[in-house]
């Protein structure tokens, strides 16, 4: 086996020259290796075919690097190594190429200087004081236009997404236009870098994936460009989505998945240093804590590097404002510190959060791990709350089981928890897990993401027997908590119009696990924003009235255990106030009761004059009606929030 510690030890490289460095009438190409016996590079006229140019022999350098400078313009055109260890050669991608040809066969030469669109010296992402002012909405390219009423031209493509002012027949804005006029601040987009799992060769054949199978990090993914065949394009229509994204007041948040890769044995870093990008089990085999075949040792040094690396190009050069990792608990804590440092010093504004779990066992020490119960651990990283997840409508694993808003009994303490954003408050411990968030800004509160059932098909399949405006209450009512709770709001697209994914996977009604499903299933169905436009207004008015008040964003513990007051209520019945003063608040206090009974409930009043601002039918920033006396009645299955 590899021998880790020597490696560490005596090769680790440290400059950002690793991958091909394009300068103008030259290129220089730097790859590390210290196993390799012999490294040649290739030269290619295309990204695919029978096109070579040259085989140029590189040279060992230093701390394990082959090097090599080629004196001549390379721009646009495209490159591989032919690395040899222990007599077995193999023809890779540069593990740092920044672009790529068709299928990432081939890594690209690009002048980024030429890729950059009009102004694009002065595109600036929004400006985030602190994560709990993030509203996140999560969204798959192609999801936002394949179906046939997206009014969108150039369907599954980034140009598409970027399309402004688009219309449904109904004449209801779509895409960018409708998710700026939702509210939220970032779109995050499901992976974006380059994966395994398309042909980009034949995108007539529509094939869908998430995209969490990646192959090559630095580069993106050419199925969603207009041109797969030229890596420069993918380039420039990204920049051009994110500086359209960016006009409109939205930041980008990049979904990434470092913690594994579509291939193990085959994948272009086990053929460049094998045994070492990866955790190995001591009888040579891949472990696999992502449950995918593999997980990879960011511990290692020239991993950890290459994580840092990857994201830091993402942010500098593309300006993406925010990265969400996939199963970040089999990355080990130090690098992701490590990270959120060089991240912030590049952007202050970056938003940074992932999953705080790993599929399987990872291969390392649990303290070592970016885990939820290792939050505290990384102050400016943030991380999903299964806490909020399945307390508002059920164990996200146990299709039938139920939670606060459909039917689950005995759920106060539990949502009590997720109120205060999982951060420590005296009254709200008495739960099934204590804090894990150091802050409310580490927590991201969701009942529902790209994976497992949506939140409309779990309120179907957990009361098959309720009728439609039932179910539509318990949705407002879940929606409600997540945009009053201390933390960071997070949706998947097409929850405010009551996204569903028909199929046959979960009791014959439902899609769980859409990831390769085809766009029928997977596609927003833009006729439903006219069919449910209650609930699309209602979720416009939550966010308006999250955005209005700085009292529901607090983010240090001790502020929200000064300013949160729970109060004492029935059974299945949650309300706390929030003293404004200190706060750069107009109102002096907010109340917040959340009634999951089948019946209305009639709630005592703090003294004050109160004016309802959201019940169970409509939300927003102007008042509904005053409070007449000392007590407020509480529709069934409903929020009410009042300002005084």
């Amino acid at each position: 086996m590899l021998d880790i510690e020597k490696i560490e030890k005596e090769y680790i490289y440290e400059k950002e020259d690793l991958g091909a460095c394009y300068k103008g009438n030259y290129t220089t190409f730097r790859v590390w290796s210290p196993v390799a016996t012999r490294v040649d590079l290739k030269l290619y006229a295309e990204g695919k075919g029978d096109c070579l140019l040259e085989t140029i022999p590189m040279m060992l350098d230093i701390k394990g690097t082959w090097y090599t400078k080629v004196d001549q313009d390379l721009e646009g055109k495209y490159y591989t190594y032919e690395i040899t260890v222990q007599e077995e050669t193999y023809e890779v991608v540069d593990v740092y190429a920044k672009a790529v040809g068709v299928n990432g066969k081939r890594g690209m030469i690009v002048d980024f200087s030429k890729t950059n669109p009009e102004g694009w010296e002065q595109d600036q992402g929004p400006v985030l004081k602190h994560y709990t002012d993030a509203i996140l909405y999560e969204l798959h390219v192609r999801d936002a236009s394949m179906d046939s009423t997206s009014g969108i031209v150039e369907k599954g493509l980034w140009n598409g997404l970027a399309e402004e002012n688009t219309k449904s027949p109904d004449g209801l804005s779509t895409g960018l236009a409708h998710i700026e006029e939702l509210g939220v601040t970032h779109v995050h987009l499901l992976p974006q870098h380059d994966y395994g799992s398309v042909d980009e060769a034949h995108l007539e054949q529509n094939v869908f994936n998430w995209g969490y199978d990646p192959m090559n990090y630095n580069c993106l993914e050419g199925s969603y460009s207009s041109n797969p065949f030229d890596g420069a394009v993918r380039i420039k229509e990204m920049k051009h989505l994110i500086q359209t994204f960016h006009k409109h007041g939205l930041g980008v948040v990049f979904d990434v998945v470092y913690n594994h890769t579509y291939q193990s044995e085959n994948s272009i870093f086990e053929q460049t240093v094998p045994g070492y990008y990866y955790r190995m089990k001591a009888d040579g085999s891949f472990s696999n804590g992502s449950g995918c075949g593999n997980e990879t040792a960011s511990e290692h040094k020239m991993m950890g590097k290459y994580i840092c690396d990857s994201v830091c190009f993402f942010a500098k050069e593309y300006h993406v404002d925010g990265f969400r990792f996939d199963l970040m608990a089999i990355h080990d804590i130090e690098t992701m510190n490590r990270l959120a440092k060089q991240l912030k010093e590049i952007n202050p504004n970056i938003i940074i959060y992932g999953e705080g779990w790993a599929a399987e066992e990872p291969l390392l020490e649990e303290t070592r791990l970016a885990k939820k119960k290792n939050a505290r651990k990384m102050p400016h990283i943030a991380m999903f709350s299964d806490n909020i997840r399945d307390a508002v409508k059920g164990h996200v694993f146990e299709v039938e089981a139920k939670g606060f808003v459909n039917g689950a009994a005995d759920m106060e303490e539990e949502i009590k928890f997720a109120v205060v954003g999982a951060t420590y408050h005296s009254q709200a411990q008495e739960g099934k897990e204590v804090s894990w968030a150091g802050t409310a800004g580490q927590c991201i509160n969701y009942v529902s993401a790209h994976d497992d059932l949506t939140l409309w098909d779990k309120l179907a399949l957990t009361n098959p027997d309720a009728d439609e405006e039932t179910r539509k209450a318990m949705n407002k009512l879940a929606a409600a908590i997540v945009y009053t709770s201390q933390g960071v709001p997070f949706m998947q697209a097409g929850e405010e119009m009551l996204r569903t994914k028909p199929g046959e996977e979960v009791a014959g009604k439902f899609t769980k696990n859409s990831y390769n499903k085809p766009d029928a299933i997977n596609s927003l169905k833009w006729e439903r924003k006219k069919t449910y436009a209650d609930v699309v207004a209602y979720y416009q008015g939550l966010i308006a009235f999250r955005k209005a008040h700085k009292g529901l964003r607090m983010a240090e513990p001790g502020q929200i255990e000064r300013h949160l007051q729970f109060l004492d209520l029935p059974r299945n019945v949650v309300g706390y106030t929030i003293q404004c003063a200190d706060l750069e608040e107009k109102t002096k206090e907010i109340l917040i009761i959340y009634n999951a009974n089948n019946n209305a409930v009639t709630i005592p009043m703090p003294e004050g004059d109160w004016e309802v601002y959201i019940d169970g039918k409509q939300a927003g920033v102007q008042a509904l009606r005053r409070v007449k006396g000392k007590q407020v009645s509480v529709d069934a299955i409903s929020c009410i929030a009042l300002l005084c």
